[in-house]
Parts: C-alpha cells; structure tokens; sequence
C-alpha cells in the first residue's frame, strides 16, 4: 500500500524523530550521543533518579515524560520495540547514584526481557535499584494474575507520582512504595475504532470493520476483548468505566483519578465527551472524579480509540499528583 507518512529513510526514522524532540523542547531535555533522552537540568545525586525505556512510534511516550518531577532518563528503542540491553544497561550507568534508581517498566516481553538482562548486569556493578512493572490493562488477564497483563498508559500515574516523590528527596524505598501503592490501585481498559500502520513500512498493523470498535486492543493494535458495534461517546464510556471500577473494586466515597489517552487519531472534542459522562456516572455511584487527564501521551499513529486509566487516590498520592514537573508531555506549575 501506498505509504501515506511524512517521513525520509526508514532506517533513520528513530534518530531523525529524536533529534526534531529533542530540538523542540530545548531546555527540557536533551539528547545523548547513544540515543538517550535526558533531563537539561540534572537532578541533584543525593536525589533519587527515575528511568524508563520503550518503543519508539507512541509519542510523546515516553521521552515526553522525561524533566523536573519526572523521569531522569528514557531509553527509547526503534519504532514499537524496545531496546537492546546494552542500551539499558548504559542508561542505569548514567544515573547511577547513591540514592539509587526507580527503574519503571510496562509489561511487555522486550520490554521486561531487556530491563531484566540489563538489569542483572547492573546488579553485578553494584549499581543501586528498585524496579517496578505496571501492568495494569484488565482486558488481558483478571486483578489476581498481574503478571500476564499488559502496561498501557497507567505508566504515566506512576512517573508523576514516583517522580515527584524523588524529586521531594524521598528514600529509594519510599519512591518504589509509592510507585507500587499507585500501580495496584488502577486499571485501563482501551477501545479502537479504526487500525494503524506501522510508520516504517505503511503495514496494516490492525485492520477494525467499518462500524465496529473493539474494547481491549493493545498498544501496538494486538487483540483483547472483543469486536462490537461502534457505540456512542456515553455508551463507550459507560462500557469501559463499570469494568474498570469492577476490577478496582470502587465504592462510593472513593476519590479517582481519571486519564483518557487519545491513541492518535481521536479528537479531543470526543474525548471531553467521554470524560463528561464519565464525571456523571461517577457521581451517580458517589464516587468523586479527585483529578483528569485528557491528551494524546501514548499514541498508536493514526489509530482511532482511546485508552481510559482509572486509579485510586489518597491525600499523599493527591499531593504528588500536584507537584510541579516541567516534561515535555506534562508541565504543572
């Protein structure tokens, strides 16, 4: 097929789109001779640093989430995979500190298998670190198997929270334990309305019939729950809100966080839609929308749907979420 992206060689299409990132957010971040995506202003080393990795094709994710209050470091990989344990393994180097590092992973197979081998590497070096896996889609596998679901956008709940938590001069252990109580009180469930292409090659990545949706689709298009006639922005939310709330197990008085993430091609005009039903659904069951987030942060190119992260809130984890952070993809004052 014909391929309809504004790109130049496919083989430097990673380096290209890192540079123009990098050049667009001057003063943020900064780019590294091996490809890493690094705070501009770098954190104190009494300070615990905060670092990532993923595929590259879903920005502004991941290095969109990398300055003050939020990550130190990302290791973007090529377009939707993830990078080579080398790569990782240069990265937790870099920010290596007596403060150690929270080491923030999505639960995906490259994903986990690099972080793991970089990370037995660095264990051997005496590099200091606490990993935490989100894993966090319900449409994968139920609440008491969480090692066979997937990390989708609640990634971005835990940077700010565990971001922040550092950048206040918390312990490692008080990092990790925050990032870990953030991560197991949420859950995401995500909706395709239209496929995507892979940028490198103009494939098909996921291919959705005219007048269907498909509730449970994965970050790079792979399959979840089921195809279903295209419903109406409430009827999508009401869908995806009750089985979200079941898996946490809401209760009225419960205060939540509510993050709707575009996949690339929905319009911000729909996703205020569903976030006002979502607001009155909730209040219908006395639950209180605490805080949102309504953008594109972990796109699929030109995919239709979106990604809807629910989570728990408590007055420390309220407190984090406010914090000043100044990231390309998130800024707070």
């Amino acid at each position: 097929m014909t391929m309809k992206k504004l790109i130049n060689a496919p083989e430097n299409l990673v380096q290209e789109l890192l540079e123009g990132f990098a050049l667009a957010h001057a003063g943020k971040v900064t780019l590294s001779d091996s490809r890493l995506v690094l705070r501009a202003s770098e954190k104190a080393q009494d300070k615990v640093a905060v670092v990532t990795l993923g595929g590259s094709g879903h920005e502004p994710a991941l290095s969109g989430f990398v300055g003050e209050g939020m990550l130190d470091i990302s290791v973007p990989g090529e377009i939707f995979a993830a990078p080579g344990p080398p790569k990782v393994l240069e990265a937790l180097r870099t920010a290596k500190r007596d403060a150690g590092i929270l080491f923030i992973v999505l639960n995906h197979a490259g994903d986990v298998l690099s972080a793991k081998v970089a990370g037995d590497m660095a264990k051997k070096e005496g590099i200091r670190f606490e990993q935490v896996l989100t894993h966090e889609d319900i449409s994968c596998a139920p609440r008491n198997d969480p090692e066979n679901r997937r990390g989708l956008v609640g990634c971005l709940p835990v940077i700010k929270v565990a971001g922040a938590a550092a950048e206040a001069g918390r312990s490692l252990e008080e990092c990790a334990e925050i990032a870990r109580r953030m991560e197991a009180g949420m859950a995401t469930l995500a909706v395709a309305v239209s496929g995507a292409t892979h940028p490198s090659t103009g494939e098909v990545i996921a291919a959705i019939d005219e007048g269907t949706m498909v509730v449970g689709m994965g970050q790079h298009g792979e399959a979840g729950g089921g195809t279903q006639s295209l419903k109406s922005a409430d009827e999508t939310a009401e869908i995806m809100l009750n089985a979200l709330l079941d898996d946490i197990d809401a209760k009225a008085g419960d205060e939540l966080f509510v993050l709707l993430n575009g996949a690339g091609a929905t319009t911000l005009m729909e996703l205020y839609l569903v976030l006002r039903r979502v607001n009155q659904l909730l209040a219908d069951k006395g639950i209180t929308l605490a805080r949102s987030l309504v953008g594109e942060y972990l796109t699929v190119q030109e995919m239709g749907g979106f990604q809807m992260c629910i989570g728990k809130l408590d007055e420390e984890l309220k407190a984090l979420w406010d914090a000043p952070c100044d990231a390309p993809a998130w800024t707070r004052k």
